[in-house]
């Protein structure tokens, strides 16, 4: 997966996003019980993509606070 940049985007874009990062690792994780997957480090990635997505929305909502 390449490194997406997220300070552009929206804030409604950033918490959509989320939600289907967060989705697609549950479903790597409880959807491939039992069975190997392809791709092992792909846990590990979207975990960190979620992350990254998490600390942007942070400081957009902490500047927020800073400009009223």
């Amino acid at each position: 997966m390449k490194k997406v940049a997220y300070k552009d985007k929206p804030l409604k874009d950033l918490i959509k996003t989320l939600g289907e990062k967060r989705e697609a690792l549950r479903k790597l994780r409880f959807g491939t019980t039992g069975s190997k997957t392809r791709n092992v480090k792909e846990n590990s990635s979207l975990r960190k993509e979620i992350a990254r997505i998490m600390t942007e929305l942070t400081s957009v909502r902490q500047s927020a606070l800073n400009k009223k």
